[in-house]
């Protein structure tokens, strides 16, 4: 271990969490001075902040204009559950799952909501076939797997005249991927993502079809008021206007407006994935040539530009758990990459956030120490043994 040299660069922020999420380069706590504190949001300027919010949210994603935006509670895990729980059980459903949040949307619809839903499951650094999928059905999955490092590449298989609905769980798509809007019938995703904003807070997009389900359907179990998106068998529009279903934290409003401001001078949805995918590139790159790690993704065209998971291949790592956590220590001790592990439920190995907020150069400048790193582990092996 005396002979391993420590890179010479370092990265200039280290945060490398897959959410919260690094904030938007250059951020300062000042960029917030014009949240309305202490005052109500239902007052005129916490209603104009929240339009404002919903306005830019769709002008960079460039959701049609048919389509409704809400701010809801309880981040996106708030906004899955509330289209789960409002929309399912018209029609028969299919879940789909490759990862840990998936899973859980298959154990709330099953075990909770108790619908006799067919299950397709793919393992970690796969997804399900999308052409093995019956969209007569109502179809749940995620389009990036947070925890997993795979993505569906494009929305091509979901066709155009499908009968059930397809709710895709998107928070760590939205802003770094192109999602197709004609594809999808509900949308979810939290700012804590991509944008790197404070967290507590999702964002809800439906379509029309969606918004003809909540009005023509009343599900058979009872609604907690927090799901509730309907009165006397209308759409509450004002949900998706700026008047939120609960207090919304004004100063995480205005967080995200600063983050929306910034994708917007940056160049908008394109600048944003153009960052996020040279993050990704960085990577792809380092160890392209490298036979001691790799990829979680099976196949490339579906490895994620924002969540990228890698593992280690080397044969003479034992106990590849135990190896992993060492490595992110040893990136955290170093203070070049915090929160770096992989997710609890993933195998072992290294979780590197690659959104937009996160700057190429920081990318670049981790990934010798993660051969550093890892090195420095062999070598402690070696020296045990």
């Amino acid at each position: 271990m005396a002979d391993l040299i420590a890179p010479a660069a370092r990265p200039a922020n280290p945060r490398f969490s897959s959410g919260p999420c690094a904030k938007l380069p250059g951020f300062t706590l000042d960029m917030l001075a014009d949240a309305p504190l202490g005052r109500s949001h239902r007052a005129a300027v916490g209603k104009a902040k929240l339009k404002e919010a919903i306005d830019l949210t769709r002008e960079i994603l460039g959701v049609p204009a048919e389509y409704r935006i809400g701010i809801v509670p309880a981040s996106d895990t708030g906004a899955v559950e509330m289209a789960l729980w409002s929309l399912l059980g018209a029609r028969p459903v299919e879940m789909l799952a490759w990862e840990s949040f998936g899973e859980g949307w298959v154990t709330d619809v099953v075990k909770q909501l108790k619908l006799d839903a067919k299950v397709q499951k793919a393992g970690y650094g796969e997804i399900v076939d999308f052409t093995t999928v019956d969209f007569d059905r109502d179809v749940v999955f995620t389009w990036n797997g947070t925890t997993s490092g795979v993505r569906l590449p494009n929305g091509d298989a979901i066709p155009a005249n499908r009968a059930g609905l397809t709710i895709c769980d998107a928070t760590s798509a939205a802003f770094a991927m192109d999602l197709p809007w004609d594809k999808l019938d509900v949308t979810t995703f939290s700012w804590q993502k991509v944008l790197g904003g404070e967290g507590g807070h999702g964002v809800l997009i439906l379509s029309p079809r969606a918004v003809e389900r909540l009005e023509s359907y009343t599900p058979a179990w009872p609604m907690p008021k927090i799901f509730r998106m309907t009165k006397g068998g209308k759409l509450i529009e004002g949900i998706f206007t700026g008047e939120t279903i609960n207090t919304p934290s004004m100063l995480c409003v205005e967080d995200y407006l600063v983050a929306l401001k910034w994708a917007k001078s940056i160049g908008g949805l394109k600048g944003l994935i153009a960052r996020s995918e040279g993050n990704a590139r960085a990577i792809a790159d380092f160890i392209a040539d490298k036979d001691w790690i790799a990829n979680l993704a099976v196949d490339p065209a579906t490895a994620s530009c924002t969540s990228v998971c890698l593992k280690f291949t080397d044969a003479r790592i034992r106990d590849g758990a135990a190896f992993a956590k060492a490595v992110a220590k040893r990136l955290e001790k170093e203070g070049v990459a915090l929160d770096a592990g992989a997710y609890r439920d993933a195998p072992p190995g290294l979780r590197i956030w690659c959104g937009a907020t996160v700057e190429t150069t920081d990318v670049a400048a981790l990934m010798p120490w993660v051969e550093f790193a890892f090195a420095a582990e062999i070598a402690a092996l070696t020296e045990a043994a």
